[in-house]
């Protein structure tokens, strides 16, 4: 600056520079001595001194602002409302916070139907409300989507009560959950406009992506194009020859169809479990034209994490619950910590010591002495099974053996046999040790003989297979102060 000493921002290779505020100190000082003499004491005990630091600490405040702002028309610097404005040069918007989503398994009298808006809660006073209506099958049984009435991230509990009663409704138990989010990170809204600048194209498999990324409240998406003539196999996914595998979590289907239909290649087969139909409204047509759009939708994989706090006189009575929180952020990409610990994703290699500095950051009290993660898809056994009340009855043994400990999940669509979310093994009843038997679980319910997994969070990885969105819930999150 022109008549000072104090040094100005410099323009480097990376763009503005600031001076250090030693610098910018000296400088203040070197201004003030011309002013009133040379050889003045700047002890922090004089006016003088009190005063340089002051009038730095204000000229290094606007430099960081000007820095600040200079960088935010980089979308990889980009921020809050300068995110925004960026964003909707490409029709893009933030996503709002979303509510923990539940599917719940509802028992009640044949024929009788649960109504929208029905309403549940669970031990920490949540309400969810029922999202759809359905009726009772022939065994008294129906499984719904309830959400959370307030957006954000709530745990996903490990049991639920009807709270507003209905006629015929007898009780209602959690199969799975997702995890409600805040709103869209910084991080999370800049790699979704990345995956939307190739949906300015049409044809390949980035330009499917690119306008799936842009339907609203779609949470997770991964796409494949097997060009060969032979199937492969991808991700634990077989893709048949020159099909297209979209997996998409989140979202409504007709929206995500249409979004495909927008940019896929003509006559290019689709593979997936969900068909949809969508249309091309083209004015050459004289009524819409349909087309049967399919993609994958995902199957959840509830990940399991053991973590080892090291004791010490600083470690809260709620170390626990904050140590599930953190964790929860961070695998979900919700996490403050910089640099933002990797999201779990479809397709994604899980590391759990990538998420060791989201939990050390609570305090210095938070010491990871170990952690380890685990899920069904490297299960310590599988089993043909029946629960009854808090009893497992287990028929055959595939593969593996049974411990204390582990969790159990079905081995059907998102464990189509509706065992409760956090649901493990506690001791063995009877029977030949880990083999056929009974057992004692935690979670009293009622379940039909079928196929389970048992696992444990004893692995160093977890290989996410590209059809399954992961999911975490504090009770699949064991945390011990050692």
């Amino acid at each position: 600056m022109a008549g000072t000493n104090v040094p100005s921002p410099t323009f480097g290779p990376a763009g503005f520079v600031l001076p250090t505020s030693a610098e910018v100190l000296a400088g203040v000082q070197a201004d003030i001595n011309a002013a009133f003499g040379s050889n003045l004491n700047f002890a922090d005990t004089t006016p003088q001194g009190q005063l340089s630091v002051s009038w730095a600490a204000s000229i290094n405040n606007a430099y960081a602002i000007f820095l600040y702002f200079s960088q935010q028309t980089d979308p990889a610097y980009a921020s809050g409302r300068w995110q925004d404005a960026i964003a909707r040069f490409y029709d893009l918007e933030r996503n709002p916070a979303q509510p923990t989503s539940l599917q719940v398994l509802c028992r009640g009298v044949v024929g009788q139907t649960i109504t929208i808006g029905a309403l549940i809660s669970d031990p920490s006073g949540n309400l969810y409300a029922c999202g759809g209506s359905g009726a009772f099958n022939s065994n008294g049984q129906v499984t719904l989507t309830f959400e959370c009435t307030v957006p954000g991230p709530v745990a996903v509990p490990s049991s639920v009560s009807i709270y507003s009663a209905q006629s015929g409704w007898d009780s209602a138990s959690v199969v799975s959950g997702v995890v409600g989010v805040n709103v869209e990170t910084t991080a999370a809204f800049e790699l979704r406009r990345e995956d939307a600048l190739e949906g300015n194209s049409a044809g390949a498999i980035g330009s499917i992506i690119g306008a799936v990324a842009q339907v609203p409240d779609v949470l997770d998406y991964y796409g494949y194009n097997n060009s060969t003539n032979g199937q492969v196999t991808v991700g634990g996914v077989l893709i048949p020859a020159y099909s297209i595998y979209i997996c998409v979590a989140g979202g409504t289907q007709s929206t995500i169809a249409q979004a495909i239909l927008s940019k896929v290649g003509p006559g290019a087969p689709m593979t997936g479990n969900t068909t949809v139909t969508a249309y091309d409204s083209n004015p050459l047509y004289a009524t819409p034209q349909p087309y049967s759009i399919t993609y994958e939708t995902p199957t959840p994989l509830q990940l399991l994490f053991d973590v080892e706090i090291v004791n010490g006189p600083n470690v809260p009575s709620n170390a626990v619950t904050l140590v599930q929180s953190a964790l929860i952020a961070a695998v979900t990409g919700q996490s403050s910590v910089t640099p933002a610990p990797p999201r779990a994703r479809i397709g994604s290699v899980v590391y759990p010591t990538a998420y060791v500095n989201a939990i050390n950051a609570l305090g210095t009290w938070a010491q990871v002495a170990s952690i380890t993660i685990g899920s069904a898809n490297t299960p310590g056994a599988t089993i043909v099974g029946s629960i009854s009340g808090n009893t497992l009855t287990v028929t055959s043994v595939i593969s593996g053996s049974l411990q204390d400990g582990q969790s159990l999940s079905g081995t059907g669509v998102i464990s189509g046999t509706g065992i409760i979310v956090g649901t493990v093994i506690v001791s063995q009843q009877s029977g030949s040790a880990g083999g056929t038997g009974t057992y004692v679980v935690n979670q009293p319910q009622t379940i039909a003989s079928t196929g389970m997994y048992a696992a444990a969070a004893n692995q160093t990885v977890v290989s996410v297979q590209i059809n399954q969105v992961p999911q975490l819930s504090a009770v699949n999150i064991n945390v011990t102060v050692t």
